[in-house]
């Protein structure tokens, strides 16, 4: 039953005939799983508290950083450096105290995922990245609990209920992951600072719709958010009965490698020689990409070795931080390449901001037949942090 402070509290949903004491009372019985505790988690755990969901789960491994403040309005500057979690749930105790808050500061992985939802009713994604995505999609089938999504990218946003009974999952949609490093993440192709706002105000609604049972939650629909023209459009999107992982005769029945479904790889462990250029045996990318470190490139440019340092960033990242170096958009390389790197003896270390473009662009041109081409691990976050503390970060 609900407390008279309670009753107080959630007042003008206790005026909603759709709502009412019934729908609050669904509400503070449920639990749900808020993946990601950053630009769309930050506004969609503010509106689930704020209406009361009995019991919450934040699950994230990341800390606050100065750039998340345009629009993560949950955290403040005196937050920075210190864990999402820790602080949300700080904060949002103090929102509303009847709330029960699991903060979980790790990441959502094939070894944990199955286990974490099913201890919640429902799982609301605010995940960036589609190795996670396809992760959550599967988990979520699997345990057979609904799976409310959205996603933002510089001034669009999509939200959508994934997963229900005879309802389309995010695979229906998604079949196949978009080729690795061709859709830009928001820390590399930016973000609107309000846009999450609305997403994440959106995912709000459809848990809190799911919960309650009130109006038609979108399930079967894909609602695209186009916040320049201010115009919304709704997608229909059907159950596929293909689907391997939700489909009639699914194929997939346990949770896989979704970094390498996504083409995703980590590096390994390997040496490196203080000298790039000699024939050491490098660190890789995968099985295939050579690296250096942030300290290994500053001692290579205070050497008088030739290389050509390849800037593989939007021209916007430049103005925001600019280690030197020739700027070539990743996009824009393959018409370029001759022209910036015509010997592919050359030596040449490529750059992005985290090294993850980079690594990608390193991979290719491998297979164009570059001999000496080599990652910078880290990217400008890896300056930042190992050589200069003054370079912005992103």
């Amino acid at each position: 039953m609900l407390l008279p402070e309670e009753r107080s509290r959630y007042a003008r949903h206790l005026l909603l005939p759709q709502v009412g004491e019934e729908g609050q009372l669904r509400l503070k019985e449920a639990s749900v799983l808020v993946i990601g505790a950053g630009g769309l988690g930050a506004p969609l755990l503010q509106y689930l508290v704020a209406a009361g969901v009995g019991r919450i789960g934040i699950i994230d491994d990341d800390v606050v950083s100065l750039s998340n403040l345009h629009r993560q309005i949950l955290y403040g500057t005196d937050d920075v450096g210190r864990p999402k979690v820790e602080v949300a749930a700080e904060k949002l105790g103090r929102l509303n105290p009847h709330v029960e808050l699991e903060p979980l500061n790790e990441r959502i992985t094939p070894d944990n995922a199955l286990e974490l939802i099913s201890r919640y009713d429902l799982v609301a994604d605010g995940t960036d990245n589609f190795a996670t995505r396809y992760l959550v999609n599967d988990a979520c089938v699997l345990t057979g609990r609904v799976n409310v999504y959205a996603s933002i990218y510089r001034f669009d946003g999509q939200v959508s209920v994934f997963g229900a009974p005879n309802g389309p999952c995010y695979r229906c949609l998604f079949p196949e992951p978009p080729r690795p490093g061709s859709v830009p993440s928001c820390a590399e192709g930016g973000v609107l600072g309000v846009l999450p706002g609305m997403l994440g105000t959106l995912q709000a609604t459809e848990v809190i719709k799911w919960i309650t049972g009130v109006g038609e939650p979108l399930v079967g629909k894909l609602l695209l958010v186009d916040a320049l023209t201010m115009e919304m459009r709704t997608l229909h999107v059907e159950r596929d009965p293909g689907c391997p992982v939700c489909g009639d005769s699914p194929t997939i029945s346990e949770l896989q490698d979704y970094e390498s479904f996504c083409g995703i790889s980590a590096p390994v462990d390997a040496s490196i020689q203080s000298n790039p250029t000699e024939s050491s045996t490098p660190m890789f990318f995968g099985p295939r990409v050579p690296e250096i470190s942030a300290t290994q490139l500053r001692d290579l440019r205070a050497s008088d070795q030739d290389f050509l340092l390849l800037d593989v960033r939007q021209p916007e990242e430049l103005t925001i931080a600019d280690l030197g170096g020739t700027l070539v958009p990743m996009e824009e390389l393959s018409l370029r390449l001759e022209e910036v790197a015509p010997d592919q003896e050359g030596h040449v270390v490529v750059m992005c901001r985290s090294g993850s473009r980079s690594a990608h662009v390193v991979a290719w041109m491998q297979q164009l037949g570059y001999t000496n081409v080599y990652n910078l691990a880290g990217g400008i976050i890896g300056w930042s942090r190992d050589v200069d503390p003054t370079m912005p970060v992103y």
